[in-house]
């Protein structure tokens, strides 16, 4: 009875919202929000004070979101189109850290702890995003116990995630991290075929390899008939047992 109460709640709340919005059809901030896993289960007032002070934001493909070292302008939330976040070394060379689709959010470690970028981030595609801007957020977050509640829980998926990621890149030799990825971005056994997120070269430096030996690795899969290549984004995985072999570096044929 709570439950259906509180969703009762909510949906008033996002019907509100949504009856704001001046141009049907279009995406709204309700719409972004709605979308992203992290404010799931946020109550109907802590929403609808989310999407009170969200912004929409546009970036054309190549655009630049924000540049390492710049303050910090509020925690972004994806609705459409691709961003990658990455750092940059010394030398210009670049690390993707993390590719960020519809749903998804950035920027919200710097915005939590007030702190300056500590990566860029750039618009693979045309991006639609909502903005929720640092200090309005950091009060919500004072006042609102189950919103603090909830990025909490966001947090320790971002830990993982970056674990996760150091493993693969210290512990996997070029092989295991590929498949490995392959495996993560189409976790359902019964996919037979995933789309990368972004350009080859922008995977091959998150998993930090250079662009030739992404390809010679790609190429070795192929052989090993793991993989087929059907497009340029677009893969078919013709043997996840194998794959899943050769992640844990147990597949002598690659």
């Amino acid at each position: 009875m709570r439950e259906s109460s509180f969703a009762a709640c909510r949906n008033d709340a996002i019907e509100q919202m949504m009856s704001q919005e001046t141009q049907p059809g279009a995406m709204n901030v309700v719409d972004v929000l709605q979308s992203c896993p992290l404010f799931a289960e946020v109550g109907p007032s802590s929403f609808q004070r989310l999407a009170a002070m969200a912004r929409l934001q546009t970036y054309s493909r190549g655009q630049l979101v924000f540049r390492e070292g710049e303050a910090v302008p509020g925690v972004f939330v994806v609705g459409s189109g691709s961003v990658r976040v990455f750092k940059t070394g010394p030398s210009g060379r670049e690390h993707v850290l993390h590719m960020v689709g519809p749903g998804g959010t950035f920027a919200e470690l710097a915005a939590i702890g007030n702190f300056a970028l500590p990566a860029s981030a750039e618009a693979v595609t045309d991006v639609l995003c909502a903005l929720l801007p640092t200090q309005a957020f950091r009060r919500a977050l004072d006042e609102d116990h189950d919103l603090c509640r909830e990025m909490l829980t966001g947090l320790t998926v971002w830990f993982r995630h970056f674990v996760g990621l150091i493993e693969d890149i210290v512990l996997r030799d070029a092989v295991g991290r590929l498949a490995q990825y392959l495996l993560k971005i189409a976790p359902d056994d019964r996919q037979t075929t995933v789309e990368l997120p972004s350009l080859k070269r922008h995977v091959a430096s998150h998993l930090n390899l250079t662009s030739e030996a992404f390809s010679r690795t790609f190429r070795r899969l192929t052989e090993a008939r793991l993989i087929a290549e059907e497009d340029d984004n677009r893969i078919r995985l013709l043997d996840r047992s194998g794959l899943k072999l050769a992640a844990e570096g147990m597949f002598p044929r690659v």
